[in-house]
């Protein structure tokens, strides 16, 4: 069934605003699925039939007429998914009921761990989840992601050991075979351990897909079907990758993050769509494999989620090692050539442009995962925009007894915010009040050279009208770093003249996301620069940066 944009009086044309609806999304007839604008203003445009989105036929942006074909839609995908849910209901009828004190759904970094710690402070606790132990961090995230780092920084040091000192005879070779059955072999070896803790602390786990019932049960569905009424619930689904449309992207050759993780054909050209945190690790992880990258970023520079002169820095560096960086710049389309290599059509103040590529990495971001959990059920209510579950300092809902941690509640997205968040949920459970507190959480981004941040940055500080002064030291005046032949690259710290205590840092350079961790304790206990510069720091080491940075703030850096 075809979705039309209604007629435009005189013939005239509109152009296409806001589309408020993904591929996969549900609709009923009378939901506003787009916005478009004509000569007499903004007009929403209506479903008109209920189903299921299978395809956008307009680009926000684009022209487009009276009658013309806007979104198809899939009504046989919703009477196909009524009747899954109605097979579901029936078989609850054969569950097995559970009674427990706490019910997690999800087993990722924040799910596991809640259930440790609620099992170690005695509750009985019952995890469910319906892939596999240790969620996408462990098995198509964090951990596969970094196996990969590790390898491909060997490739890199292997290329550069003449450097050290070091020939190494004959072609060096990327065996990408070895390189992922490495990367599964680590998944699998940690995926174990959470198994063994899950037995060690008597949490019994369910394999299955959960879905509310109500407020206080839960239906699990899988080879065995349950019925689980808990005392206090958390919800800890995660999130699923962010879909978008752009015409061709379900071509072969594009991958995303998960499917990446698992491709053994190391392609000689890789054009990556998305200059965040997914899309320049994998760019310097194929660089360093010997790839030909280029990144096609929306924004005007590369992750804009850390401070400006960072930006630039590893901008420059990138540019440095040859990956080809694309700012301000939209992807049109993608086409397969004759020969099935991937034609990318971007387009940039100059225009449109072509590239071409052996594959497509889409590193566009993540979305709070809700998929068949019936939310609507439990009563609890979802942020605005609906986009993850509303939760307070807490991790409360407004249903008393359910809690909601980590990526599903689209506060923070990242694995240790995810695991501190299900321990204050539970220290709330257990009646030992906490809030959670986001002034002081370390972020790292493992390009190369790493990246790591923690508090305020200094862009943040300037729109906050804040009085701060701000240090920096170079990389190339540590010796440590030197002998790594690692120079490039500098920290800055961030204080706050009116309390003279440090509440921000930034690193970028070797071992950066080791050294974010003494920034972290010294901005959670509230240190000032003269409290980090009568501390002794090991030499030779990198984390002396952090004592010529605190030492600028007075008489300078020593070294520098």
């Amino acid at each position: 069934m075809i979705i039309k944009m209604s007629t435009i009086p005189g013939g005239k044309m509109g152009t296409v605003g806001k589309i408020q609806v993904k591929i996969g999304d549900k609709i009923v007839a009378g939901d506003v699925v787009a916005q478009v604008e004509t000569a007499k203003g903004n007009r929403p445009i209506k479903a008109t039939v209920a189903g299921v989105v299978s395809k956008i036929l307009r680009e926000e942006g684009a022209e487009i007429g009276s009658n013309e074909d806007m979104f198809e839609i899939d009504e046989i995908a919703l009477v196909q998914e009524e009747n899954s849910v109605e097979d579901k209901n029936q078989s609850q009828q054969n569950s097995i009921e559970i009674i427990t004190d706490l019910l997690v759904i999800g087993a990722g970094p924040g799910g596991y761990v809640a259930a440790i710690y609620a099992a170690k402070n005695g509750l009985k606790v019952t995890l469910v989840e319906k892939a596999e132990l240790g969620g996408t961090c462990l098995n198509v995230g964090c951990i596969p992601t970094k196996a990969i780092v590790k390898s491909s920084e060997i490739c890199h040091n292997a290329h550069n050991a003449s450097h050290f000192g070091v020939q190494l005879d004959g072609d060096i070779t990327v065996d990408m075979k070895q390189v992922i059955k490495r990367k599964d072999e680590v998944k699998d070896r940690l995926v174990s351990g959470i198994d063994f803790l899950m037995k060690k602390n008597e949490i019994n786990v369910i394999s299955g897909e959960a879905a509310f019932v109500d407020a206080g049960t839960v239906a699990v569905t899988g080879n065995q079907n349950y019925s689980i009424k808990a005392k206090d619930i958390i919800i800890a689904t995660g999130s699923k990758i962010s879909k978008i449309a752009i015409p061709g992207i379900d071509l072969p050759f594009v991958l995303n993050s998960t499917t990446a993780l698992s491709c053994t054909d190391l392609p000689k050209s890789i054009a990556v769509i998305g200059g965040g945190v997914i899309g320049m690790e994998f760019a310097f992880i194929y660089k360093n494999f010997g790839v030909d990258v280029h990144v096609i970023e929306f924004m005007d520079r590369l992750l804009t989620m850390v401070d400006r002169d960072i930006s630039k820095e590893i901008q420059e560096i990138a540019k440095e090692e040859n990956i080809h960086v694309h700012t301000n710049s939209k992807v049109m389309k993608i086409q397969s050539s004759v020969d099935g290599k991937a034609v990318i059509t971007y387009e940039d103040k100059d225009g449109e442009h072509l590239l071409v590529s052996d594959k497509v990495l889409v590193a566009i971001g993540r979305e709070p995962n809700l998929d068949g959990l019936a939310i609507e059920n439990s009563g609890v209510l979802l942020n605005d925009r609906g986009r993850g579950i509303k939760v307070d300092s807490s991790m409360r809902t407004n249903i008393q007894h359910i809690y909601a941690i980590g990526d599903v509640t689209n506060i923070i997205q990242l694995a240790h915010v995810a695991s501190h968040q299900g321990i204050v949920a539970v220290e709330n459970i257990i009646n030992e009040p906490k809030e959670m507190d986001y002034s002081a959480i370390p972020n790292v981004i493992f390009t190369a050279p790493e990246i790591a941040s923690v508090g305020v940055n200094e862009d943040e500080a300037k729109a906050k009208g804040m009085n701060i002064t701000v240090s920096k030291f170079d990389f190339a005046g540590n010796g440590k770093a030197l002998t790594m032949n690692e120079p490039r690259g500098f920290i800055k710290l961030i204080k706050n003249n009116e309390t003279n205590k440090i509440i921000g840092g930034s690193i970028i350079g070797a071992d950066a996301s080791s050294l974010i961790s003494a920034l972290t304790l010294a901005i959670t206990n509230g240190f000032s620069e003269k409290e980090i510069t009568q501390t002794v720091f090991p030499h030779p080491t990198t984390g002396e940066i952090i004592h010529e940075a605190a030492m600028d703030f007075g008489i300078g850096a020593l070294h520098q």
